[in-house]
């Protein structure tokens, strides 16, 4: 198999997300023009999907910077029709979305093996070519990673999400006391007791512009767009990035994330989402957290407090709305039970559509099929034919 490499890439800290990478085709054989022989056809180029992959690895392993198919075999008197160029495989992790150099996009990755060619490779010669190859494609791709998760942790700096994340699974985040411990994705999965595991994205923490891109804006945005539920991470006391900006409570901050969610994106607020209410531990918190609920059931009293540009045009309906504490462990085994009852009625709801689908496409191939008049050439038999 013929690898070759990258050449250019974006990254914050060692984790890289996106990769520029040239492609080219194989050139096609020559044909063998006296006996009519076709030159073989040059190999491809593929992007394919592998779990145990990273974008690092990647552009580690691979120091080159092209990726070309083999040449097509041309025809010879032995082999007339000769054979095709070897394929270039491109090892990538699921996840990846890749898209050409005017951002149109070729295809997405989003499951072991999954194979997108990205370069085709060139004809051998011919009659139609008058026996002469031709040359391969030639591409530059871009490959963006976008994590995967069954959950993402969508919450300001410092909400608490590396604590969480450290409580459910075995991941084992940077956690401090200042606002961006999380400078890139961390993955966890939660283990159940029947072996059942969930996934949790621990996301670059967001911040009021986020949609404009300030701070990691769409570095965090396009990787929540791949998760399949969202858990919004609150710190029951509010939140603060500095002294220079302006103190929130936990309600606006609920707000905040909301249309930072909706300016980027309308179809993230669609997504299954729910509420992970953290510090619990802290002085006055449930007394905060009674007060946060009484907001959160009648948001609409207390909407024109917020400028017209900060109000969402939809709030978002928690599934559940749990508080917790990372630092003791209230409510964390709760909230992982949450979190696998949503996703459980989730895929069951996602099941039913797709049973529904299936039926309705059967029906209307059924219907389609009893309404066509036969053929003109169909065999039509009578009494008299059997006689």
């Amino acid at each position: 198999m013929v690898r070759c490499s990258c050449v250019l890439f974006r990254k914050y800290g060692n984790f890289i997300d996106n990769l520029r990478l040239f492609t080219k085709g194989g050139s096609g054989g020559m044909g063998y023009p006296r006996l009519g022989g076709e030159g073989g056809k040059g190999g491809d180029v593929w992007v394919v999907a592998r779990n145990r992959m990273t974008l690092k690895q990647l552009k580690d392993k691979y120091r080159q910077k092209r990726f070309v198919a083999g040449v097509g075999a041309n025809s010879k008197v032995s082999a007339l029709k000769g054979s095709k160029g070897e394929d270039c495989e491109i090892p990538v992790p699921v996840g990846i979305s890749v898209t050409d150099e005017n951002g149109k996009i070729i295809g997405e990755l989003n499951k072991e093996n999954d194979r997108i060619l990205v370069a085709e490779g060139g004809l051998g010669g011919k009659l139609l070519t008058n026996f002469l190859p031709l040359k391969g494609q030639r591409r530059i791709i871009h490959l963006d990673l976008k994590v995967i998760a069954d959950v993402g942790l969508v919450g300001f700096p410092n909400a608490g999400k590396s604590s969480l994340l450290s409580c459910v699974s075995h991941a084992k985040p940077a956690i401090a006391d200042y606002a961006f411990t999380t400078l890139k994705p961390e993955l966890g999965k939660i283990m159940y007791r029947d072996f059942k595991q969930i996934s949790v994205a621990d996301l670059p923490g967001l911040i009021e512009g986020a949609h404009m891109n300030k701070g990691m804006g769409h570095k965090f945005l396009k990787h929540i767009e791949r998760t399949r539920q969202l858990l919004f991470v609150v710190d029951i006391s509010g939140f603060q990035l500095s002294s220079h900006t302006q103190y929130r409570t936990a309600f606006e901050t609920i707000i905040l994330l909301t249309k930072e969610l909706e300016l980027y994106k309308e179809e993230l607020q669609t997504k299954p989402a729910l509420l992970a209410v953290n510090k619990m531990d802290l002085p006055d918190a449930q007394s905060k957290f009674h007060e946060l609920m009484n907001q959160l059931q009648n948001p609409k009293d207390f909407l024109h407090l917020f400028g017209k540009n900060m109000t969402p045009e939809r709030t978002v309906g928690f599934q559940h709305i749990i508080p917790i504490s990372a630092v003791t462990g209230e409510g964390i085994e709760e909230l992982k039970n949450c979190i696998r009852k949503s996703l459980d009625e989730q895929a069951n709801q996602e099941n039913d559509a797709h049973h529904k689908k299936q039926l309705l496409n059967l029906w209307i191939s059924d219907t389609v099929s009893s309404s066509e008049p036969p053929s003109k050439h169909a065999v039509t038999t009578s009494k008299m034919d059997i006689i």
